[in-house]
Parts: C-alpha cells; structure tokens; sequence
C-alpha cells in the first residue's frame, strides 16, 4: 500500500509540472515541427518609436480614446541578439487612454497604421504590457497569407507593471485550413501580417479612465527557406 502510495505521488508530481510547463511561454521550436529544418530567428516587428504608426478606437457608445508615444520603456527587457536591430533607436513606448461612460461590455482596438508583415513562418509574437492590474482580455489580431483575419488570445492584463507576454501563432492542421503562412501554389513569399491588439474589457470594470502601454513588438521566426534560396533562382512573384 506505501508503495503504490509513493507511485501515485510521484504521477502527482510528474503531472503538476508538466501542467506548469504548458502554463509557461510557448517553445517555439516546437510549434508546427513536422521538420528538422527549421532556422529560427528572433526578430524586431516594431519597437513603438514613429508617431502615427499606430491608431486607436473604440465605438463611440462606449466612450473616447487616445493614444501618443511616451519616452521610457521596460527596464527587464533583454536586448535582442542581432546587430543590426541592437543600432535602432528605443527610447520611446505606446500609451493609450480610455475614458468610458459606463459599464459594459465592450472592446478597444489598438492598431497598425497598416498591417506590418513578418518574414519567414512565425511561431510567436511577444508584446512588453503595462496593464494597470485590470481584468481585461488582450488578443493579437493578424492576417495571414490568403489575406484572412484571426483573433489570438495573448493573456490577462490583471498584473502590475510591466509584464512581457507571448503567443504561439498556431499552425495550419493541413495547409488548407486555420492559419496560411505560406503555400506552394502561390508565389514564393510565406508571411504573417500583424494587424494590431484588441482588449476586451471586464464589464465590471470598463468604468472611469484606463490607461494601458506597450513596448518592443518581437516575433521567433523560421527563416529557413528565405535563408536557404539560392541567389539564382527565380523570383515566382510576377
């Protein structure tokens, strides 16, 4: 009896932290790896430095919003591992401010000026959040190569201070359906494009003004077959 005692503890054990570890940043390495060539690469989408790239709304029923860059940023941000990105100006962040006029359910749009393209087939997007400590819902909204709309959920904005949160973009289950980033049919350039973030509001707590910042826009992309064409072969995009 103590021994299957110890057994079923030690499942416990086992089963709690693989629990934890599905709870923890996706691995990209592991998001849509039927292949072991991959050439994965963390690049910079957009680090919030250029007025009027990004816009904000929210239904005019619901209340008013604003949004302007601030200087500042995240203190615990590492830096990223590429020269190139490392000589780019980041002083500054993205704030927007909401002013509801009452309780409800609603949602705010925080967007690009225009949809920002990602080389190569991406396997997370991460965003540096401040989000005062709100209930509120924060959903990456992307494109992808047809041109079609999808909605993922990053996370909770209940925590206080800055707080870097990820998403893994979820692959295609056969290439026809979900989420395209690249297709033999159609030209050579595989893709997603960022469209923007969208909050949903807890309806107890869209009241009075909210302020919400973001910070350093990354993705972990595979770069394999961009790194891999041959500097001879021909461009199938005419």
């Amino acid at each position: 009896m103590k021994k299957l005692s110890v057994a079923i503890m030690a499942l416990a054990v086992v089963a709690a932290g693989a629990f934890a570890q599905s709870l923890s940043d996706p691995d990209a390495s592991n998001i849509g790896n039927d292949s072991a060539r991959q050439a994965l690469r963390e690049v910079s989408v957009d680090r919030f430095e250029r007025e009027g790239s990004w816009t904000v709304h929210i239904s005019p029923d619901y209340g008013v919003m604003s949004g302007r860059l601030f200087d500042g940023g995240p203190a615990a941000k590492e830096p990223l591992e590429d020269a190139g990105n490392q000589e780019m100006e980041d002083t500054k962040v993205f704030g927007a401010k909401v002013e509801f006029f009452r309780r409800g359910v609603n949602s705010f749009f925080i967007k690009a000026a225009r949809p920002i393209a990602i080389e190569g087939i991406t396997k997370t997007v991460s965003v540096w959040v401040c989000g005062r400590n709100m209930p509120h819902d924060l959903w990456l909204l992307v494109q992808d190569y047809n041109g079609n709309n999808f909605e993922i959920w990053m996370g909770n904005l209940e925590f206080s201070g800055w707080k870097k949160i990820t998403t893994a973009i979820p692959p295609s289950p056969d290439g026809e359906h979900g989420i395209i980033q690249s297709s033999v049919y159609y030209g050579n350039k595989p893709g997603l494009r960022i469209v923007g973030f969208r909050v949903d509001c807890s309806p107890m707590d869209a009241q009075g003004s909210y302020y919400i910042y973001m910070d350093d826009l990354r993705a972990v992309t595979d770069l394999y077959d961009v790194e891999n064409r041959d500097p001879d072969d021909m461009d199938d995009a005419w």
